[in-house]
């Protein structure tokens, strides 16, 4: 309502509020105004002063005070609701639900559990069917099912860390819409287009035609999300992207391999601004170890950039042999170098001396890149160090002049000629050369080839069988420009020009810097030994090691994950989701987004559909604020009334003393008059809670961390035992054995937090009338791995001893570890042992009597008369099911098994069915089944 999250249950009512004129001038004209009629006598009353005066038309204030009250009772009567539910309710035809399930929904993604869940409480009371499509999943076939399955389906999905095409999905709905006919359909939309989003939403009025639709958008914070980091010469910078307006800030974490976090960037947003920038002023060395940088606060795969040794700031030393560096500064190699180099890695130059000192000085400081400018001659201690640097993973980058073509020299990829080839001379027939295309399997493959560049020399190579792998760019007569191959785990590479313009005009073009900084992401990588690059790098492909989920926290490679390229460098898609690709000491690391996508707004003004926003409280029915604050109003009226009119003053000069009396009295019995018992209606509102579904049950602590961690560990069971068994219950119940009533539950799980104190006995003495009428006491010290039981498992933990103080006074009967035939071990599941987060503790139950008859001895489930009343374990049931709203484990398992999990999850639905069911497995009729499945 007029953008408010406001609703009226009886919206025509509010027409009363027409009536409001003409209740003001009812109130205007009554009571009438008095006659004025001249009596001369009256002359003789006017000396005498009035005690009493009666106004001869009510005040304008007194007026619009009822008009406000009159006002609040017909909004009462119209059933105003503040954020009401989302559902809409009336309809008979069943529901769809499309779900946009992209990284930008991550953020905000339990809104949009809740806003599904709603829709399917609302389609449930009308008993409609519902069809629930994830957009980011076009073949998946979209299918009717009651409100409990898609319950459950909506529990199942997340976000996906990538970005969707909802395009795609189109084709499935339309062929839905066509075989359902009447149908309504609801967009959970999160209002971003990450590409084709206007094509999808005409396309989408187009399906959707005369059908009811609505549109879910707005009513939470734009995402935001991080691309294009570079690591420039002073300092580490990013892009953070939004789509909304307002000014706010934020900070970014840079994190390590290791999750350590290394510094902290802010960054603020004007009230236009849809993109900012964040930087880290930190040294290269820190820098370079930065892996990860995430948006703090901020839970998307979106908001998350991987960095990998692309993003390293190499340190890359020049050394040259001209001798032009002093003369000529502006001329010299170096300056070009430099330049090209700069804004992706730190240059060092050499210090003032022989070429040899300088390569001295850079594998002293064991740079991973060195460039060697026509430095002719290498001494042979220097060579061999450069050999086993190569070998190590260094990478030589060297240039042809003068000196390189006179000499003698192996530091080079291929043979070369001696003497130098010229182009375009008074001497020579030959013209200047044009380069060539690049290699599509080259290191250089998809870079631009600018047809203004010449050569007019070079230094040539001598022809051999593997020249054509090793040349990564040529002339246009085929001659080779750059030459290179792999050694050990290093690279040598030639350019067979100067890095100076004597020879080219290529150290001018952008293309240099280009084909050099590909050169420089090679450094550091581990690669095969080779006669060359071509040839190898459309081979070689790197298997995931470590994806992102749709919320941004690592995790296994799902199925789906396929191995990628080692060059690969496009944005995340469902074949290659995001995360680290490759061997772990040198990942590849594929982002969410690539470095020029940006973010918009989707505009969904074009279709016609009802728009709805997102809530995020509980909806609350305003009628008895509204017709508390009315009451109240009249009253105000009343005593205004009493004053105005001296009923009041009269009253209290005529029976001050009675008035005095009854009012005291009054005021007595209003303070020690009963009130209505807020322990019962606590009392009753608890037992209805308990008894509309079945639930599970644990004891309140006081410890707040356990109690958080049990409740949602008893939630995370109560959704597997909905996935897997035909038991939908309740959300899991707090309780306190003192206060509550414990028979409505048939399972009690009670943490026991060592050094608590005891219960009190009122406490005791109703666990132990309820463990005698049939409930069970699932008892967990979570301490398993902290002291594995002993001998009988006496156990001396913390945990142990305070649950030994609490079973001191109760009669607990003997027990037993469970054995492997007890039905307890197949009521569900077919168990060996029940592990939680921990597997090395023992679980105990009631001790049954053994049966020493042949027949006992081969049935397959014993299970005596009724139900354990006591179970005890150490393994942290609830630890293991624990789950965060959004889908996520809360503690990790001991070991790291992902099995002992699911193992976890199976003991606790065998725990769950054998307090509901007893002991029929036990029965004969079971036997045969049960022996089958055992393998006997």
């Amino acid at each position: 309502m007029m953008g408010l999250p406001l609703a009226f249950t009886e919206p025509l009512l509010l027409l009363g509020l027409v009536s409001l004129p003409v209740l003001w001038w009812l109130l205007r004209v009554m009571p009438p105004r008095p006659r004025r009629i001249e009596f001369p006598p009256t002359r003789l009353l006017f000396d005498i002063a009035p005690r009493e005066e009666t106004p001869s038309r009510t005040p304008w204030w007194l007026t619009a005070l009822r008009l406000l009250a009159a006002a609040l009772v017909i909004f009462a009567a119209a059933g105003p609701i503040w954020n009401p539910p989302t559902g809409a309710a009336g309809s008979k035809a069943p529901l769809m639900i499309m779900l946009d399930d992209g990284w930008s929904a991550a953020s905000h993604w339990d809104v949009r559990i809740r806003a599904a869940d709603e829709l399917i409480a609302s389609a449930d009371t009308d008993r409609r069917a519902i069809a629930l499509v994830p957009l980011s999943e076009p073949n998946r076939d979209i299918t009717l099912m009651p409100a409990g399955a898609a319950r459950v389906a909506l529990r199942q999905l997340a976000p996906k860390p990538y970005s969707i095409d909802r395009v795609d999905t189109l084709t499935a709905v339309d062929r839905f819409l066509k075989a359902t006919g009447d149908c309504d359909i609801a967009w959970l939309s999160d209002g971003i287009d990450t590409g084709r989003g206007e094509d999808f939403v005409q396309a989408l009025g187009k399906t959707v035609g005369d059908r009811s639709l609505t549109v879910f958008e707005g009513g939470t914070s734009s995402p935001l999300a991080l691309v294009a980091a570079e690591n420039a010469a002073a300092k580490m910078t990013v892009k953070v992207l939004r789509t909304d307006s307002g000014i706010a800030i934020g900070t970014v974490r840079a994190l390590d391999q290791k999750a350590s976090p290394i510094g902290e960037a802010r960054y603020s947003f004007g009230p236009q601004d849809k993109e900012t920038e964040a930087a880290f002023d930190l040294p290269v060395e820190l820098r370079n170890d930065i892996t990860r940088l995430e948006i703090t606060g901020e839970r998307s795969a979106g908001a998350v950039q991987l960095l990998d040794k692309r993003w390293r700031r190499r340190a890359i030393g020049i050394v040259t042999g001209t001798s032009s560096e002093t003369a000529q500064p502006l001329l010299a190699p170096t300056f070009y170098l430099t330049r090209a180099l700069a804004p992706f890695a730190d240059v060092r130059l050499a210090d003032k001396g022989s070429p040899q000192q300088g390569i001295t000085q850079f594998l002293d400081q064991k740079l991973p890149m060195i460039i060697l400018a026509d430095v002719g001659t290498v001494a042979p201690e220097i060579r061999e160090r450069l050999n086993a640097w190569i070998d190590q993973g260094g990478v030589l980058v060297r240039f042809a002049g003068p000196r390189l073509a006179q000499a003698e020299d192996d530091l080079v990829p291929v043979k070369l000629r001696k003497g130098g080839r010229t182009l375009g001379g008074s001497l020579t027939w030959e013209k200047p050369q044009h380069l060539a295309s690049f290699a599509a399997d080259g290191p250089f493959a998809g870079v631009t080839v600018p047809k203004d560049i010449t050569v007019n020399r070079q230094v040539l190579a001598e022809p051999d069988a593997v020249l054509a792998t090793k040349s990564w760019a040529s002339l246009e007569d085929g001659t080779p420009l750059v030459t290179g191959e792999h050694r050990g785990k290093g690279l040598v590479s030639l350019f067979h020009v100067s890095a100076d313009m004597r020879w080219s005009d290529l150290p001018m073009s952008g293309t240099f810097v280009e084909m050099l900084r590909r050169i420089v992401d090679m450094s550091g990588y581990t690669a095969k030994p080779g006669p060359g690059v071509a040839g190898e790098a459309t081979a070689e492909t790197v298997a995931p090691l470590h994806i992102l989920d749709g919320f941004g926290a690592f995790g296994p490679p799902p199925a789906t994950a396929k191995p990628l390229p080692a060059d690969y460098r496009d944005r995340a898609t469902p074949d290659h989701p995001p995360g680290f690709y490759g061997p772990a000491e040198g990942p590849l690391a594929v982002n969410t987004l690539a470095s020029a996508d940006r973010i918009a707004a989707l505009n969904t003004a074009s279709l016609r559909a009802r728009h709805a926003t997102y809530t995020n409280a509980e909806p609350r029915d305003l009628r008895g604020w509204l017709l508390s604050t009315a009451l109240a109003l009249f009253l105000i009226d009343a005593i205004i009334v009493a004053v105005l009119g001296g009923g009041i003053a009269a009253l209290l000069r005529r029976r001050a003393a009675p008035a005095m009396i009854v009012l005291g009295l009054l005021a007595g019995l209003a303070s020690f008059s009963p009130t209505p018992s807020r322990a019962d209606s606590a009392s009753d509102e608890f037992a209805m809670k308990a008894v509309s579904q079945t639930r599970l049950a644990y004891v309140v602590t006081g410890n707040a961390d356990v109690d958080s961690i049990v409740k949602s560990g008893l939630s995370g069971l109560t959704q597997f035992l909905a996935q897997r068994t035909a038991l939908e219950a309740g959300d899991p119940v707090g309780i306190d054995p003192g206060r509550d009533e414990l028979a409505f539950f048939p399972l009690i799980y009670w943490p026991i937090v060592p050094g608590a104190p005891k219960p009190p006995q009122d406490a005791i003495n109703k666990i132990d009338a309820y463990m005698k009428q049939g409930g069970t006491v699932l008892f967990d010290t979570r301490d398993a791995i902290e002291a594995p039981p002993g001998d009988n498992g006496a156990a001396q933990t913390p945990g142990m001893q305070t649950l030994r103080e609490i079973l001191s006074s109760l009669d607990v009967p003997e027990l037993e570890p469970v054995p492997r035939e007890h039905v307890l071990t197949k009521t569900f599941y077919l168990l060996r042992d029940f592990p939680g987060r921990f597997s090395t503790g023992q679980t105990w139950v009631e001790a049954l009597p053994r049966d020493e008859d042949e027949d006992s001895a081969q049935r397959p489930a014993r299970g005596g008369d009724g139900v354990s009343p006591i179970i005890i374990t150490s393994n942290d049931l609830a630890g293991a099911w624990a789950v965060r709203p959004d889908g996520q484990y809360t503690l990790p398992v001991a070991g790291g098994d992902a099995r002992q999990r699911e193992f976890a999850y199976r003991a606790g639905a065998n725990i769950v069915m054998y307090t509901l069911t007893g002991n029929y497995k036990a029965d004969q009729v079971h036997a045969p089944a049960l022996i089958e499945r055992l393998g006997q």
